[in-house]
């Protein structure tokens, strides 16, 4: 596809201020059409064809539909979707997919773009309840069961979420207790908090479940397992809702009206001793013989644990990817209505300023631009780590565990941002942006969820933490107590050079003179990495330290000095997730291989750079690693990096490969364009014709004796 092919033209980029702040520095320009072949990444035609799916008319989400309408026609696009064998990708070659995890989900995050509710039910069917099946189920179970839920002629639920528990999956309260006798399994859910809900396809749709219960034989508990079970009766009669009757002991209700996502029937299951047999316990990391005896190739239960649900792992990198692609159309509708839309006039007395020209608008969107490319690129790596684990090429223990580790940063980060950039646009267009029909305020309803889906991002970081402490404490592994001691100084004077005066004194020497050598020296990449890096290591460094005394304490003790120490657990997951993100676009810079691309996209990757330290510039103060003389520099210097871009901000959302078809807002088709200049016109004629109006402050100027402005 190209860059602007079925675009409306680009609008003027030159400024209508005349301010010199907006004029490119030397001859650097974007090459959209290379730039937007860049973005599209290792699975480039894949990416391409889903987007252009999600452009067609039929994928589209329709807006005022009823819940039941637009439940139906999200089906409906299921179909359709099965019918262009896209949503395969991941599945074995065997069963008619194509053994191509990492491709698989670079297609299925640009649903988004039609409708989220499509990605996400779509998501449900075939990467939760079929992935399921995939990678908990032995190849007998695959043969067996995946079919039907590839096909879409088994609609399916993934039932893990319990109300009473959320995030903490290994205290699920539904059991599956096995009767030796019919060798089956008994799935239970003993009270109304262990309700499986927020199920996708469960309110309607769903036919069958993949359930997550304790398993218990010969009465020992070994913990989390997935059991395929049937819940509807595909034999008995529909009701006025279209719902088929549960199965016997299988009961549930459906979630109704939500706060988005209104075309996924989100419902709740419970079990009342419902029977599956033995053969149905989804049994690649644990299975049990007719007699009841358990066996896994995982001795370690917690490990178990966490293997198992380390292969669904790609429920996070997909929402990563679709998040960062959520955030692109926001500001592709923003920028575009920001280069048309004008308002006050300023060094001209005719003539009105667009509203990209304005400092705070331009700081508004065009950092959170700089802040898309960087999870754009960041997202790019982590699908490489995907594949490599998913694929065979590199599925090690440690690489799933980073794998884990980094789609839970990212996830995280993602989500979040895409909610915080969807409200700026929504603000940034004023009205209009509040309108329906220029979509931001349904994306940004539809994304709110996402930063619970898949586990809540608070949860999340403090996994990242603990992660980061763990790779903290390797370092000591083996060291003999004199070696600490020598750590424990060195480190303490270390800190003590960075918060006293001498490092600060030190540093302010160096700044003292042309400002703009300190500006320099934080454009500087190492200096960026330095400070960014830094950030992090002496965040994990210092909850390590506060958190040492746990590892000798009563659990009671323990507990409490974790909670004590949450907030900056969390805190250094994030300045984690922030360097992981600014380490892969300085790391994409290098591929590019046009100049004025490569010129305009590291200075933009500055502007993300220098935005952190902006960001967390308390930290950097009060940490003693930067001087109050190089800290005043970095707004300032922020500020020009924003006003180089100025001119290519237009070229940078164009380059993310979004047509109308895609957008579909009505500010973003250049409609508002015409009625501006419609106005410029009308006004300029009625200049010319010598009919226009005075005004009462000319005439008053004028008694003054002042001169008569027209």
């Amino acid at each position: 596809m190209t860059a602007t092919s079925d675009r409306p033209a680009l609008v003027q980029r030159a400024s209508t201020t005349g301010d010199a702040s907006t004029t490119p520095q030397g001859d650097a320009r974007v090459d959209v059409a290379s730039l937007e072949k860049l973005l599209l990444g290792r699975w480039a035609d894949l990416r391409a064809t889903a987007r252009a799916t999600a452009g067609e008319e039929a994928f589209q989400r329709i807006e005022g539909l009823t819940l039941r309408e637009h439940r139906e026609r999200v089906l409906e696009q299921m179909r359709l979707l099965v019918g262009k064998g896209q949503v395969w990708r991941g599945y074995p070659e065997r069963l008619g997919g194509a053994d191509d995890a990492g491709g698989n989900l670079a297609g299925f995050e640009e649903l988004v773009a039609a409708d989220p509710s499509l990605q996400i039910k779509a998501g449900v069917q075939w990467g939760l309840f079929g992935a399921a099946i995939l990678h908990l189920g032995t190849p007998e179970q695959q043969d067996r069961l995946l079919p039907g839920a590839m096909d879409l002629s088994v609609p399916g639920a993934f039932a893990m979420t319990e109300i009473g528990h959320g995030s903490d999956v290994a205290s699920i309260a539904t059991t599956a207790t096995y009767d030796p006798e019919t060798e089956e399994f008994v799935i239970h859910t003993p009270f109304r908090g262990a309700w499986k809900d927020y199920l996708g396809n469960a309110g309607v749709h769903g036919v069958a479940a993949v359930v997550f219960a304790q398993l218990i034989t010969q009465n020992v508990n070994h913990g989390v397992h997935a059991f395929y079970v049937p819940i509807r009766d595909t034999a008995g009669e529909r009701d006025e809702l279209g719902r088929l009757p549960f199965l016997p002991g299988v009961g549930g209700e459906d979630d109704g009206q939500k706060g988005g996502l209104n075309g996924i029937d989100n419902g709740r299951l419970h079990f009342d001793h419902v029977r599956v047999p033995r053969a149905d316990l989804l049994a690649r990391y644990g299975s049990v013989d007719a007699d009841g005896t358990y066996s896994s190739p995982i001795e370690s239960p917690g490990r178990r644990f966490f293997t198992m649900l380390g292969s669904l792992v790609q429920g996070r990198v997909s929402l990563d990817g679709a998040a960062v692609t959520a955030s692109k159309l926001g500001l592709a509708i923003a920028v575009r209505y920001a280069n048309e839309r004008r308002q006050f006039t300023g060094a001209s007395a005719t003539e009105e300023v667009v509203l990209l020209d304005y400092g705070t608008h331009k700081r508004r969107l065009i950092v959170p631009i700089a802040e898309t490319y960087a999870a754009h690129f960041a997202h790019d790596r982590l699908l490489d780590l995907f594949h490599s684990v998913f694929s065979g090429e590199e599925d090690t223990p440690e690489q799933r565990e980073d794998l884990e580790t980094t789609a839970a940063a990212l996830k995280a980060t993602s989500t979040r941002f895409a909610l915080d950039v969807l409200q700026e646009t929504r603000e940034a267009c004023g009205g209009a942006g509040f309108l329906t029909t220029n979509r931001i305020t349904s994306l940004r309803a539809d994304l709110d969820v996402y930063a619970t889906f898949e586990g809540d991002n608070t949860v999340l970081l403090q996994l990242v933490a603990k992660r980061l402490l763990a790779d903290y404490g390797k370092q000591f592994k083996g060291i003999t107590p004199g070696q600490m001691a020598r750590v424990v100084v060195e480190r303490a004077g270390d800190m003590a050079l960075h918060r006293t005066p001498l490092k600060r004194a030190a540093q302010a020497l160096a700044d003292v003179g042309d400002p703009r050598r300190a500006a320099g020296h934080l454009r500087d990449p190492e200096t960026q990495r330095a400070l960014l890096t830094d950030r992090v290591e002496t965040m994990v460094a210092d909850v390590a330290q506060a958190l040492r005394p746990a590892q000798k304490a009563d659990p009671e003790t323990a507990t409490n000095l974790f909670n004590a120490h949450q907030v900056e657990l969390v805190e250094a997951a994030r300045a984690h997730a922030e360097l992981l993100r600014w380490e892969a676009f300085t790391q994409a810079l290098e591929t590019i291989e046009d100049a004025g691309t490569r010129e305009v996209l590291t200075t933009v990757r500055d502007l993300f750079g220098l935005s952190l330290v902006e960001r967390h510039l308390a930290w950097y103060l009060l940490n003693g690693r930067l001087s109050a003389q190089r800290a005043r520099t970095v707004t300032s210097y922020l500020d020009r990096l924003i006003d180089r871009l100025r001119p290519h901000a237009q070229d940078l959302v164009d380059a993310w490969g979004y047509g109308p078809e895609h957008l579909r807002a009505t500010i973003a088709t250049g409609i508002e364009k015409e009625r501006q200049d419609e106005a410029r016109d009308y006004y300029r004629r009625l200049r010319a014709s010598g009919d226009e109006p005075r005004s009462e402050k000319s005439l008053r100027k004028a008694a003054k004796g002042g001169p008569q402005a027209r």
